[in-house]
């Protein structure tokens, strides 16, 4: 099977997730379950075409077209651009550093997304014409912020921008900016329960508003990388034959390094930390494509939606009505995932 035909079935199999998130699971708004029993995935089918095509919907009941056009759908739909995001920042981390246990996050995204956070709770910050959406808008600015100076103290450190020395200076920076963030919660230690379900990540309430909010950020990342997955096949062997096919290695990686935090650090702004995503979709996007970037960036960003679908909707029906955090379903799933790609790499290098 080709690559292009693997793809097509991986879309095809990720608009299946995403019509059965939408039709099983509980929906919760404050504290009441609206729809905690199952719609079938025949009636989800037709209120997705009564809204987007105007099909007629007879015979379903208006409740539930509520539930899963207002509610549920946003819901999952933001969970796969989500997911997908951070699968494809994962990969372009992995083979842009050529490690294949990085992620965003070593670059500082989430710790600087979440010390914004952190700055605007505590000090209840609100911004005119925002509408809510104070605490996504200092998770971005945050975020870019440190990806930037990241970058900018990798170059002037080493003007190739080793992978080494991109991944050393993120781990400094976010030990300091996680650091500053546990001195501001010890301070203000009666707002520390909202920075910290903050940094568990969630989907819960978030409506069609932050799926209009994420989806240029989206696109503008993923064009912006797909336009760069020909020098990432050249990189991701060696810096040495980067530069003998002419490729400019320390240039590239910043221009990889904004595209990446222009997917993660939007994803983490609006959901929250969601960790492991980026590290494992990628690994078995590569199995399944092989690690050119061109099938490997759409299998992982497909992969990489279905599996945050398959998550959240875990998080949201394993306790129903109540929810999990859903980065701590993913944290289950990533944590032997790491272990044993850590183990592997420690036994193929002996």
């Amino acid at each position: 099977m080709t690559n292009n035909k693997r793809i097509t079935t991986a879309a095809i199999a990720s608009c299946f997730v995403i019509i059965a998130g939408a039709s099983f699971g509980s929906t919760t708004l404050g504290s009441s379950s609206l729809g905690s029993s199952g719609i079938s995935l025949s009636e989800t089918f037709l209120i997705i075409l009564n809204k987007i095509f105007n099909i007629p919907a007879d015979g379903i009941d208006p409740k539930n077209i509520s539930i899963v056009w207002m509610l549920r759908l946003p819901r999952v739909l933001l969970a796969f651009i989500a997911g997908g995001s951070l699968a494809v920042s994962g990969a372009v981390c992995q083979s842009a550093l050529r490690n294949p246990l990085a992620s965003p996050y070593i670059l500082g995204v989430s710790s600087g997304a979440s010390l914004g956070v952190g700055i605007f709770i505590v000090g209840g910050i609100s911004i005119p014409l925002m509408h809510g959406f104070e605490l996504p808008f200092a998770g971005l600015i945050f975020g870019f912020v440190t990806v930037f100076f990241v970058a900018a103290l990798s170059s002037r450190l080493d003007k190739s921008m080793a992978n080494n020395t991109v991944i050393l200076c993120g781990m400094i920076i976010s030990l300091f900016l996680n650091a500053a963030l546990m001195i501001l919660s010890a301070i203000f230690s009666d707002d520390i329960k909202r920075i910290v379900l903050w940094q568990m990540g969630s989907f819960s309430m978030r409506g069609w508003a932050y799926i209009q909010l994420l989806l240029p950020f989206t696109v503008i990342g993923i064009i912006g990388i797909f336009r760069y997955s020909r020098e990432m096949d050249i990189i991701s062997l060696s810096d040495d034959l980067a530069k003998t096919c002419g490729v400019e290695t320390g240039s590239l990686r910043k221009k990889l390094l904004l595209f990446t935090a222009i997917l993660s650090g939007t994803t983490v702004a609006a959901c929250g930390v969601i960790g492991f995503v980026d590290l494992i979709t990628p690994h078995i996007a590569r199995k399944i494509t092989g690690s050119r970037h061109k099938a490997l960036i759409p299998m992982s960003f497909l992969l990489g939606g279905s599996l945050m679908v398959l998550a959240d909707l875990a998080a949201r029906t394993v306790i129903s009505p109540s929810e999990l955090p859903v980065g701590a379903v993913t944290a289950l799933i990533g944590v032997p995932f790491f272990m044993a790609v850590f183990f592997k790499g420690r036994k193929c290098s002996k």
